[in-house]
């Protein structure tokens, strides 16, 4: 898992890079037509097919997953790396707000868990949210704190594309067929959002940053597969998925030695208030939801 989020947060400088360059629509695109290369090349070398019986449900997750990495890429050009890596990191604190939701609309007197013993799950939920204020805070620049509404919105689409992976992997679908189909929707929507945005000058000492951007995402899902197929009880579970936060950390050094990133003291408390947001939602959710699925970008 560690590994896996350091791809992730490695992919992450790539992109910021590349964003000088290449608009999102363009860069969601390369890293679906690379990410389909890679997959598919080590799909027939493991002997894995690719057909689904379920390609309804792999657009559905595309459409939510390419929307919500569209919006990630938007919010590195114009952020802080460590600042979009954090945001995107809240579709933990999410999907623990969507399980308090159900259970307050499902309850019932004298059914069920009462609203007060959700207690430990709200307070969660809202330091997360106090921690997004806090980091978003510092930034009086406009076009900042709509960066920063965009990428509150990635984390919150890729809780939508999280929760249809579950469904995906309770059907028996590889994770590897998964994450294929979404390397296939990013490469369609991004070709499609292209032909509206237009194509940018082609430079090859800027478009060098492309192919990282497909290989390292595709690393770190399958990084990150292995890591949760590992783990074979509900502590381990717990550990691998509190270890994914290590990606901010990867970030935040990059942010720092690599982009000379000035982020205020506030708004370095509010990612470690975010981390910890995200790390009690996952332990608290393991208890409402002990199969949650692997978490990918």
């Amino acid at each position: 898992m560690v590994l896996a989020a350091f791809m992730f947060a490695s992919m992450g400088v790539c992109v910021k890079i590349a964003s000088a360059h290449f608009n999102s629509a363009e860069l969601v695109f390369y890293r679906g037509v690379i990410g389909m290369v890679f997959l598919y090349t080590l799909a027939r070398m493991q002997g894995t097919t690719l057909k689904t019986a379920y390609p309804g449900m792999h657009a559905w997750r595309s459409a939510i997953g390419v929307a919500s990495l569209g919006a990630w890429f938007y919010a590195i050009a114009h952020l802080p790396l460590a600042t979009a890596m954090t945001l995107n990191y809240m579709s933990s604190i999410w999907i623990a707000a969507f399980l308090v939701g159900g259970a307050l609309l499902a309850w019932r007197p004298g059914q069920g868990m009462a609203p007060l013993q959700q207690g430990p799950l709200v307070l969660t939920v809202m330091a997360g949210f106090v921690g997004v204020i806090m980091v978003l805070r510092p930034s009086l620049d406009q076009s900042e704190l709509f960066a920063g509404l965009i990428g509150l919105l990635s984390g919150l689409g890729a809780s939508f594309a999280y929760m249809q992976v579950m469904a995906l992997s309770r059907m028996g679908e590889p994770e590897a067929r998964t994450v294929f189909y979404f390397a296939v929707g990013s490469a369609v929507a991004g070709g499609a959002a292209t032909l509206v945005t237009g194509v940018s000058d082609w430079q090859w000492s800027a478009a060098v940053w492309l192919l990282p951007i497909g290989l390292l995402a595709a690393l770190g899902q399958l990084f990150m597969t292995r890591a949760y197929s590992s783990a074979k009880t509900q502590g381990a579970m717990l550990t691998v998925a509190s270890l994914q936060y290590s990606g901010i950390v990867f970030s935040a050094v990059y942010s720092l030695l690599l982009f000379g990133d000035k982020i205020s003291p506030l708004g370095w408390a509010g990612m470690a208030l975010i981390m910890a947001s995200g790390i009690g939602a996952t332990v608290l959710r393991a208890r409402a939801a002990p199969n949650a699925p692997a978490e990918e970008h």
